[in-house]
């Protein structure tokens, strides 16, 4: 039987997300204490073996050692909430005695049944985790990364969450890339040669080498009398101009 509130660690590489969760969790279910977070793999390790907590929310990508690497070490010595991108993962980790998995971007409504589910489990024993499963799991994370879901960026003093298909397009500028959606435009550090490598080619085209259009914002495109093709968008009021090298991209228009 517990004795005293449940404890908790957040790893999570990415800042905003785990300010999200730590706040989510906190509303959802005050008595839960969270004694460490972390921003990778090696110190979640640390924080796990000095904190030994009840449970462990642990995305499954993250640098330094992986998620998976840790829930090993966390295998049956604490309950396991998978954070992850990855619907595929995240089930066949549940499936395999994982207390639960919570989706990113979160939802709310989905943490608020993890939560649920640990407040059932948590005076039990922790599962055990089927090492060749992390080990399946790792070699599929490899093989299927996946494209850019969403990104975080600034507006005004706020940072947003803003998901990829929110995305209008992505414009180069200087230092920084504009992000840019039917509504505001904000910065990131991500440039866009970096961008390109990460988005789904086939719903991202680069027009430009400092542009990057969303397919589905595109409202249509014209040729000028100089041959040049110009490209106009759905619910915004710049026009941009296909440079050369991508003017493949249309042919079948």
């Amino acid at each position: 039987m517990l004795m005293g509130s449940p404890t908790a660690i957040i790893a999570e590489d990415e800042e905003v997300l785990r300010q999200q969760l730590r706040e989510q969790l906190a509303s959802l279910w005050p008595e839960l204490r969270i004694v460490a977070d972390a921003e990778d793999g090696f110190a979640a390790l640390r924080a796990f073996e000095a904190r030994a907590p009840d449970i462990l929310f642990l995305d499954i990508q993250m640098p330094g050692r992986s998620g998976l690497e840790v829930a090993h070490q966390a295998s049956g010595r604490c309950h396991v909430v998978f954070v992850t991108a990855y619907d595929k993962y995240a089930i066949e980790a549940f499936e395999e005695g994982a207390v639960d998995y919570v989706l990113k971007p979160f939802s709310a409504t989905r943490l608020a049944t993890a939560v649920l589910r640990l407040k059932q489990r948590i005076g039990d024993a922790p599962a055990s985790l089927d090492h060749r499963l992390l080990h399946r799991l790792a070699e599929s994370r490899n093989v299927a990364r996946g494209h850019l879901r969403w990104i975080t960026a600034w507006l005004g003093n706020d940072v947003r969450l803003i998901t990829i298909d929110e995305v209008a397009y992505f414009r180069a500028d200087n230092k920084y890339t504009v992000v840019v959606t039917p509504e505001a435009e904000t910065l990131i550090r991500k440039p866009i040669k970096e961008l390109v490598e990460e988005v789904d080619p086939e719903q991202f085209w680069q027009i430009h080498r400092s542009t990057l259009v969303n397919v589905s914002a595109i409202a249509g495109v014209h040729r000028d009398y100089k041959g040049r093709l110009h490209v106009r968008l759905k619910n915004r009021k710049e026009t941009f101009t296909v440079s050369e090298p991508y003017t493949h991209h249309f042919k079948h228009m």
